[in-house]
């Protein structure tokens, strides 16, 4: 089996996390998903090696210099996120596709990085307006973090059309439908 991938990438509070679960979870397609590597502290009930593998900014940056990930980027000052080499190749190990839930910058350099072997599907909030609504509704994060997502998800949203696939979050069940037909396709 070729080894592949899904990339979902999305500004904050565009609905990726929600739709790799449902790809994950509710389409018996053969997905794992790839457990990024991040530098700050678990948020509400997330587990390490479950939802990320938190490493701290130390931990993190001695990983940068064993050259121990696929990608990363310092999405924030000192908030660091990253693909480790050793993640992917566990999941490909299995037989599985690999499917990653990052950043729109992540996104981008996962796909320079595997190429074709690698599907990339930016999602999409319908406006800032929305985005922002979302973001408020979570209720993790102070003003300030909200303002600054924003002000990252302007950006962001411009890069839309780096990825091979662009889905509008704007009613979930179709965007839940279209992203299932698009992964489809490229599995086949």
């Amino acid at each position: 089996m070729q080894k592949k991938a899904i990339i979902i990438s999305a500004p904050s509070g565009a609905g990726k996390t929600t739709i790799v679960r449902y790809l994950l979870y509710k389409t018996g397609l053969p997905l794992e998903f790839s457990i990024s590597a991040c530098s700050r502290s678990p948020r509400g009930k997330e587990k390490d090696g479950l939802d990320y593998y938190f490493l701290g900014v130390e931990g993190f940056k001695e990983a940068i210099a064993q050259n121990a990930f696929v990608e990363w980027e310092e999405v924030y000052s000192n908030q660091y996120y990253g693909t480790l080499k050793r993640e992917v190749e566990r999941i490909w190990e299995k037989g599985n596709v690999v499917i990653f839930d990052v950043d729109v910058i992540g996104g981008i350099h996962l796909k320079e990085k595997l190429g074709d072997q690698a599907l990339s599907i930016f999602v999409k909030a319908p406006n800032l307006k929305v985005l922002e609504e979302r973001l408020r509704q979570r209720a993790t994060e102070s003003e300030d973090k909200v303002a600054i997502r924003l002000a990252k998800a302007e950006e962001e949203m411009a890069k839309a059309n780096e990825f091979d696939t662009i889905i509008v979050n704007d009613n979930l069940d179709a965007a839940l439908k279209e992203t299932v037909n698009v992964v489809k396709d490229f599995l086949k």
